[in-house]
């Protein structure tokens, strides 16, 4: 046969089932099981192959499969219900956003984030950064935020893992195929595709959008495998967290700069600016850049006015984890860009110079937290690690004052809630219950749930999981060329009556996953007990770059093979959120070790309790405010460490205790059912105190309310008038500067002294203004705790004019103390306007 040409043929859904395709290009479907059963009752082994894609899953599926169910009647009724839900919730009455704030809903949320974790079929996310962005969106599509999402497409996404016969790390990298992905060309007012463009050194650099439909949210994602660029420059956006400095700095550019223009080009005016770490900080510049060269605004009122509205959340609790480039990088980069800014070299260098131990850099953080007039941690314990890492940027500011916040992480319920433990709550939680998931009384229904409903449900997903562990494991034995037997064994190993623990996450060397195997021969006991058994499931990627992170997860493998560990051990290869999901669910107990204060939040833990899998962790990130004596366990203390070999032995003996004496005879204390009443009791008690506290919802509230809300707010009222407030903050700032060398601050009271609780003393201050109004300054005493030289506790009181004479004002506070201990104080004066985005903006202080 001559071939004249090739042709691909795709079914057609049936007209009573036509809409199947319209659903593909919705995540909704991710999140709500109901919608995955109509791919999945199609063809079940296709929809496992194409990993649970279902625009892939419908370009492969058979025409004779489609047409079958179609002529099904109860599963057009079922598909009905799927699509008469999904149009209630794309079009709802109200929501909660809308009766909150009903005069907001036409104020936008922009949220930019390096990686998307919205499902495995799109793997363009690494970790918990990502999976983190993802719930975002989900929980603002639920809430009704007037909320979008900026990224980027990665062609090459993030990398398979496969593991070779002695443990080593490959990273496999395959281009998407966008067109079976649910992501479509985004789209200008005027029905064209969108492309923007940025300039990089000596060219400019083009990007193609795509969007992807999260419910109600649209995410927008850039692509620069375009034909207008130079080859190189199409692989500039390939892989996420690829490559060198140099690509770092061009992709965190058309992440930042680029971002903004996709949002221009779309239209759309933000009334909020949310960077979900240091990457897209560059969207700040671009802003600066618009208000100087479209606004007609100074670069300092400019600054004014991209600070008001802005937010930073940063994730990182070690400085060198943070992107930051050198000066010649950033110079060359950006030579063309700060004179646009209206301001200099040296201006633009000091927008993010921090000195590093070895030397100064643009670091990405810093940029971030000097040009948004908000910030926060993402969890309590972080939110006092970031003040301390970043307090030398804000000078005679005491620690607890910083400007950094929090707001502790949580998880996305739906997405990460087995569907059999979902239909569970759905018996015993009261109608509705998922309108109210932040709610502690939502859940005290779980104490309803008989024990042996419980436990049941949770045996099911315990043997889904090992399932898709044996699956895993014999597969990838198979790929390697294992001999048959150990292919068998693999394919029936782990015994779903024993206790398994679970250990899922990034391989970094803080995360300690080899903590563990500190005593061998001890874990070997414990292991093999005979009465009581216990199996590990590991699983996780290391960067491709993290040499050491790769050693760990070689050492994990090879000791998964050793006597006495195999068949105890398994390291299951490829880590995403389908392997992530059935562990969470699966598993009877979640161990987390990481090397405090090292870890920023983690949500894995909050998942897996969510399903009423108890943690085992150390108290750190979100499990110090978890963890509540009766809802898991704790390892190790509350408390830091000069020494890592000494707080790794201690951590390791207490992990080794807390298995043996706690953890491994509660979970085989049965009754004459066989049911572990009291080990039912930990779970339940993990559901009712972690399923409502790190619940999406209760962490995007007090986004809302505690940053999105008054950054808007600021931000309109700063833009109003030709962004008149701006320019009044920044001839406010000048006269301030100005004026600081002439302010001198002088303060009398007790240097030593004892009261008692409710006592007071009396302590007064004189303020020699220079050409300043009274207005301008504000007059504090601050008192509190000390440790290490640290205000450990803050507390501030306002001090009252009451006098003037000579030109200098007099000012005066009663000091008095709720509590008992031992206290300092002292008396500052700092610049002070109202319509700062936080006091210490414009990091002046002056101590007495």
């Amino acid at each position: 046969m001559n071939v004249l040409g090739q042709l691909s043929v795709y079914p057609t859904a049936d007209p009573r089932i036509t809409r199947i395709t319209e659903l593909a290009y919705n995540l909704w479907w991710s999140w709500h099981p109901e919608a995955q059963a109509l791919y999945q009752d199609i063809d079940p082994d296709l929809w496992k192959l194409v990993n649970q894609n279902p625009v892939l899953f419908l370009r492969r599926v058979g025409q004779q499969k489609l047409d079958r169910v179609a002529n099904d009647t109860a599963y057009v009724d079922r598909y009905n219900a799927v699509m008469n839900a999904f149009d209630i919730y794309m079009h709802p009455d109200q929501t909660w956003y809308s009766r909150t704030y009903p005069d907001l809903r036409d104020r936008q949320i922009a949220y930019f984030s390096a990686e998307f974790g919205l499902h495995e079929s799109l793997p363009i996310y690494s970790g918990g950064l990502g999976v983190l962005a993802g719930d975002h969106c989900k929980a603002a599509s639920d809430l009704g935020l007037p909320f979008v999402g900026v990224g980027f497409l990665y062609p090459q996404g993030y990398f398979q893992q496969r593991i070779d016969s002695e443990g080593h790390q490959q990273a496999v990298y395959a281009k998407l195929n966008f067109a079976d992905v649910p992501a479509t060309p985004a789209l200008d007012a005027s029905g064209n595709e969108i492309i923007v463009s940025v300039n990089l050194p000596g060219r400019a650099i083009y990007a193609k959008v795509w969007r992807i439909q999260v419910g109600r949210v649209p995410v927008y994602l850039m692509d620069t495998d375009v034909a207008r660029n130079a080859p190189a420059d199409r692989e500039l956006s390939a892989r996420l967290y690829g490559g060198n400095q140099e690509l770092r700095v061009a992709q965190e550019i058309v992440l930042g700069i680029g971002g903004v223009r996709v949002l221009r080009a779309l239209g759309l005016q933000p009334s909020v600016w949310h960077m979900n770490e240091g990457h897209a900080a560059f969207l700040q510049l671009e802003r600066i850049r618009e208000h100087v060269q479209e606004g007609g605004l100074s670069f300092a009122d400019a600054l004014w006015a991209a600070r008001a509205d802005a937010l930073f959340t940063t994730h990182t609790p070690v400085p060198a984890g943070n992107d930051a480039f050198p000066p010649n990088l950033m110079e060359r980069f950006f030579s063309d860009f700060w004179p646009r800014m209206g301001i200099g070299w040296e201006q633009f260098w000091n927008l993010g110079c921090f000195e590093y131990p070895w030397g100064p850099q643009f670091s990405m953080t810093v940029l971030a937290l000097r040009t948004a007039g908000r910030a926060n941690g993402v969890s309590r314990l972080h939110g006092v690690v970031a003040r301390e890492m970043w307090q030398s940027l804000y000078p005679n500011v005491p620690l607890p004052e910083i400007p950094i916040g929090h707001v502790t992480n949580g998880v996305h319920s739906d997405s990460w809630l087995d569907p059999e433990m979902a239909a569970l709550y759905d018996r015993y939680l009261g109608p509705a219950w998922r309108e109210r998931l932040d709610a502690p009384a939502t859940w005290q229904g779980v104490y309803q749930i008989p024990d042996q409903e419980l436990w049941s449900v949770h045996a099911d997903a315990k043997r889904r999981m090992i399932d898709l562990v044996r699956e895993r494991s014999a597969n990838q034995l198979a790929r390697i060329g294992a001999d048959p037997a150990e292919i068998n064994a693999a394919s029936v190993m782990f015994d779903p009556n024993v206790l398994t623990i679970g250990f899922g996450r990034r391989y970094a060397t803080y995360k300690r996953a080899t903590l563990i195997f500190r005593d061998q021969e001890r874990l070997k006991r414990i292991l093999n007990d005979p009465k009581r058994p216990v199996q590990i499931v590991f699983a996780g990627k290391a960067h491709p770059a993290d040499e050491p992170g790769k050693s760990l997860i070689q050492f994990v493998y090879q000791m998964s093979q050793q006597p006495g560990f195999a068949g105890c051990i398994v390291f299951v290869e490829d880590y995403d959120t389908n392997i992530a999901r059935h562990m969470v669910a699966g598993a009877d107990v979640w161990l987390n070790n990481p090397r405090r204060p090292l870890e920023a939040s983690g949500t894995s833990g909050e998942k897996a309790s969510l399903n009423g899998v108890p943690n085992l962790s150390v108290l750190d990130g979100w499990w110090v405010e978890g963890y509540n004596g009766q809802n898991g366990w704790a390892i190790g203390e509350e408390r830091e460490y000069s020494d890592e070999a000494a707080q790794d032995e201690a951590d390791a003996l207490s992990l080794y205790r807390l298995l043996e004496d706690e953890v491994v005879p509660l979970f085989y204390e049965r009754d004459e059912q066989d049911i572990p009443r009291g080990w039912l009791a930990i779970m339940r008690a993990a559901i009712a105190s972690v399923a409502p506290q790190f619940s999406l919802n209760r962490m995007l509230k007090d986004y809302v309310n505690q940053y999105y809300i008054p950054a808007g707010a600021l931000g309109q009222k700063l833009a109003g008038e030709n962004y008149a407030g701006a320019r009044a903050l920044s001839d406010w700032e000048r006269r301030v500067k100005s004026a600081w060398p002439q302010v001198h601050l002088r303060a009398s009271g007790p240097a030593s002294g004892e009261i008692h609780v409710g006592q007071s003393i009396k302590v007064e201050a004189t303020l020699q203004l220079g050409p300043l109004n009274p207005d301008d300054l504000s007059v504090e005493l601050v008192y509190g705790q000390q440790q290490d030289g640290n205000l450990k506790t803050a507390l501030v009181a306002p001090m009252l004019e009451d006098g003037n004479a000579d030109g200098q004002l007099h000012y005066s506070v009663n000091l008095s103390s709720p509590d008992s201990g031992r206290f300092v104080y002292g008396v500052r004066v700092r610049p002070n306007q109202p319509d700062l985005p936080n006091p210490f903006a414009l990091p002046m202080i002056r101590w007495a």
